[in-house]
């Protein structure tokens, strides 16, 4: 092959990872989450700092890479966070921060918290606010019935009850 249609650049070994995907949507966070991604940015950059010392180990410059690449998606994503103060959401409708108890069509009852994407556990309960479970909660009041479509087919769904639990302190 002609090395005329191969661009390179000086010191560029080709073996950069790509980076991580950007969602496309605000990065809304609650405090505590993003003290999540502080404390996660920090692990990574004590580790970098480890691995910088080993440069002439294989698997410590390939371990290097990919901490890298965490860390800039960490940092644009602690850079563009948009902290909501959850004592300010209003206290008869669902929005971000809710814990929300939900009852089912056979009168089982669930709780979901709304928060930050990069906060999303599932199955902890605690869902993205860009979900569609959340999209269709978000608004509701108590005795609202809402209509959540899954994979699995449509569940109808009551507010039973809205929540702004207190976030929990930063570990000192």
């Amino acid at each position: 092959m002609s090395r005329a249609f191969v661009t390179e650049r000086d010191g560029d070994t080709g073996d950069d990872l790509p980076d991580l995907p950007f969602s496309p949507h605000p990065n809304y966070v609650t405090s505590a989450g993003l003290g999540t991604l502080v404390r996660r940015s920090d692990a990574l950059k004590a580790e970098r700092a480890e691995l910088v010392a080993r440069p002439d180990e294989p698997a410590a410059r390939m371990r290097l890479k990919t901490v890298e690449r965490e860390l800039r998606w960490l940092g644009a994503r602690i850079g563009r966070a948009i902290v909501v103060d959850l004592s300010r959401q209003p206290r008869d409708e669902v929005r971000f921060g809710a814990t929300v108890t939900v009852a089912d069509e056979d009168a089982v009852l669930r709780r979901f918290t709304i928060v930050g994407e990069d906060e999303a556990e599932p199955d902890a309960g605690r869902v993205s606010w860009v979900s569609p479970l959340a999209r269709v909660l978000i608004g509701a009041r108590v005795g609202d019935d809402v209509v959540w479509r899954r994979p699995g087919g449509e569940a109808e769904l009551v507010v039973m009850a809205i929540d702004y639990l207190p976030e929990p302190s930063e570990p000192g």
